[in-house]
């Protein structure tokens, strides 16, 4: 069976172990890597990086080239290590489905994605000795770490991030406020660094311009800082883009307002459609005017989505 498989709401509650979680998550990716067109891809060999036709073979594995045939320098580590900062979206509408939905699709929610992912990706930071921060945020910036590669540092982000996981029920009015809280860590990021986002963007940004720009001037400011930034747009597709719903009546509750709605689907299915593929294409368009990789995360897939896109940027940053 496949590791992403066993990765469900059931088997969240049952393992209780985020790190042994994250843990399979990264073994399971890795063993894919080796079966797929990724393969070369530095996962182990993080401390080495091909030779180079010319140079000095001073710095040459010798061992590793015995065993391979393949010529790689050994990598001091100023060369090797990256600093990431992990940004997660805590705002109400992350928490959708609910316990009942998730259950009966066997998904997880936006945040607990969120959540694996991110400890997956510490895993993967750990393993090449990397260096790591996590920040959290809805209406304002609720947590701020230090960015550190220390054993002792990355349990206390993966207890932090369990944490989250336990919290069920979001309060309603948690709205997402992103670009006040990208603003705070810009300017708390003092050296070249990667940062990744988690976010739905479901705030103001998707109805309203000036909101709109107020979200992508503070990534900009990330930019003008020289950081590089990947946004994963967590979502799920089948049903808050594609409007999948049976057509009987329903009620909907906005989780950031509480507001609720009754309707049946098909009433404004074609309108809604329309509106979310043209928030879509307008984060897109922003996203390549300010040179923002963009990556849909959908919860209805599995994690490799994720980690790909991050050993891709890495293997270009150094």
């Amino acid at each position: 069976m496949a590791l992403d498989n066993l990765i469900n709401p059931i088997s969240l509650s049952q393992v209780g172990n985020l790190e042994l979680l994250a843990r399979q998550v990264v073994e399971g990716f890795i063993i894919g890597l080796h079966k797929s067109p990724f393969h070369g891809f530095s996962v182990e060999f993080a401390e080495h990086r091909l030779y180079n036709p010319g140079e000095s073979t001073r710095n040459m594995d010798w061992k590793v080239f015995a065993r391979s045939e393949k010529m790689f320098v050994k990598r001091y580590e100023e060369e090797t290590n990256l600093r990431c900062h992990v940004v997660i979206d805590i705002s109400s509408s992350m928490y959708y489905p609910d316990e009942a939905e998730r259950k009966k699709r066997d998904i997880l929610s936006k945040i607990q994605f969120s959540i694996v992912a991110a400890a997956a990706l510490f895993e993967l930071l750990k393993k090449q000795r990397d260096a790591f921060a996590l920040h959290l945020f809805a209406n304002e910036l609720e947590y701020n770490s230090q960015v550190r590669s220390t054993t002792q540092h990355h349990r206390l982000l993966v207890s932090k991030l369990e944490k989250l996981i336990s919290i069920e029920a979001p309060k309603f009015n948690k709205k997402t406020s992103a670009a006040d809280a990208i603003h705070l860590i810009a300017e708390s990021i003092h050296r070249r660094s990667l940062v990744i986002l988690f976010s739905d963007m479901l705030d103001d940004a998707i109805i309203d311009e000036e909101h709109m720009e107020k979200l992508f001037s503070a990534m900009q400011h990330l930019k003008y800082n020289k950081h590089e930034v990947l946004l994963f747009h967590v979502v799920d597709r089948k049903k808050e883009i594609e409007f999948e719903f049976e057509n009987r009546p329903f009620q909907f509750i906005d989780l950031e307002t509480g507001e609720k709605i009754k309707l049946q689907p098909n009433e404004l299915k074609k309108k809604y459609i329309e509106s979310m593929h043209k928030m879509e294409k307008e984060i897109k368009i922003k996203c390549g005017q300010n040179r923002i990789e963009l990556i849909e995360a959908d919860i209805n897939k599995g994690f490799q989505q994720i980690l790909a896109p991050y050993l891709l940027k890495r293997s270009r940053l150094l």
